[in-house]
């Protein structure tokens, strides 16, 4: 039964978002505030090389522990099974 009320209210919750984010935008522009475009254009992510270096380090990190869980896993399994 709480799969057939998924669509329309993933749908509602959509056109919510959308009207939201239209408001938004249009009150920007009614305040004369620049678009955010233009700013993030002017906007320059080479200080943040770290953040990404960081991120892709803990990536593996996590990556590596995964697959050392599911080797483990493994090895508990075979044992089980003779």
């Amino acid at each position: 039964m709480m799969m057939k009320n998924i669509v329309p209210r993933s749908l509602m919750l959509s056109l919510a978002g959308l009207a939201v984010t239209a408001a938004v935008t249009l009150a920007q522009e009614a305040a004369g505030v620049p678009p955010q475009a233009s700013r993030l254009a002017e906007q320059n992510l080479r200080p943040y090389w770290h953040v990404f270096a960081a991120y892709a380090l803990v990536i593996v990190v996590i990556g590596g522990w995964v697959i050392s869980i599911a080797r483990r896993l493994r090895a508990i399994e075979d044992r089980s099974v003779e």
